[in-house]
């Protein structure tokens, strides 16, 4: 099965060291979260992937061949950034129909139905779409373009509720139907808890944590009930973050839940959302 390596990756910005020393592996058919505050280097590595930005040291493979400069390998890629590679004055139809010519595996009328869907304007000029717009827009090519590896770079940004509810769904069902590996970089997880999954968490420039979700999540569980009771249980325990609402407590904590738990604390499975934001405080 095919596999995307990273290996070594770094990447600096004059002083700023955007990615150190980065190892990461990405495998054919999944979807990955990659989940990072504003500026942990998400963008960065995934330009560098796409050949939009070079690194400065290590080397980037797909089934072991170098993706630098390689059309062919290119090709099985899509990525879906903040920039878009069409004319501003182009309209949004016309943009479909070139897509279908530079991918083979474009499906056009799938796409068109996705705009119907969406109610994307079609005879509109790329730069007059709204910001909500154009994410759609090209989750819209995403969708359609039907290559291995899949990139989408905070794809709901500027999407409303229903719009980010309907890309979601819509992007479950491509899965489902024709499966591919899509990477899904945001710093919104609740969102995303759900459909992804492998999580791999970038905080500064390096990767902390590259598992599945199931396994991640099971490394620890939240106890909440009133304050008195949480804090005897909690102490001694490897206790990530606390919240704090009037007399009750809830505390997230890592390591095996005890087998005969106090009756009058409540358990629950860990937060993903709540992890991600402990493990990424500085």
């Amino acid at each position: 099965m095919s596999s995307l390596r990273i290996e070594g990756v770094s990447k600096s910005y004059g002083s700023t060291r955007a990615l150190n020393d980065v190892n990461l592996t990405f495998e054919a058919n999944k979807i990955y979260g990659l989940l990072g505050r504003n500026g942990a280097g998400k963008t960065t590595l995934l330009n560098i992937i796409n050949n939009r930005v070079f690194a400065d040291g290590g080397r980037v493979s797909f089934d072991d061949e170098d993706v630098r400069e390689n059309e062919r390998i290119q090709s099985k890629f899509y990525f879906v950034g903040e920039k878009m590679l069409f004319p501003d004055s182009m309209k949004v139809n016309k943009a479909i129909k070139w897509t279908a010519e530079f991918y083979s595996s474009f499906d056009k009328d799938y796409a068109f139905k996705l705009a119907d869907l969406f109610e994307l304007p079609l005879k509109k000029k790329i730069n007059s779409l709204s910001t909500g717009y154009k994410s759609i827009f090209k989750n819209i090519l995403a969708l359609s373009v039907n290559t291995p590896f899949v990139f989408l770079d905070e794809p709901v940004l500027g999407l409303d509720a229903n719009h980010r509810e309907l890309f979601y769904k819509m992007l479950i069902q491509k899965y489902s139907d024709n499966p591919a590996a899509f990477i899904i970089s945001t710093h919104l997880i609740e969102e995303v808890a759900n459909i992804i999954e492998d999580v791999v968490i970038i905080k500064k420039g390096e990767i902390i944590k590259k598992e599945s979700k199931e396994h991640l999540l099971s490394q620890g569980y939240s106890v909440s009930g009133v304050a008195a009771k949480v804090d005897a249980y909690i102490k001694g325990k490897s206790v990530i973050g606390i919240d704090t609402l009037g007399g009750l407590k809830s505390a997230y904590v890592m390591g095996k839940r005890e087998a005969d738990p106090d009756p009058e604390l409540d358990f629950s499975a860990l937060d993903l959302q709540k992890l991600f934001i402990e493990l990424t405080n500085s």
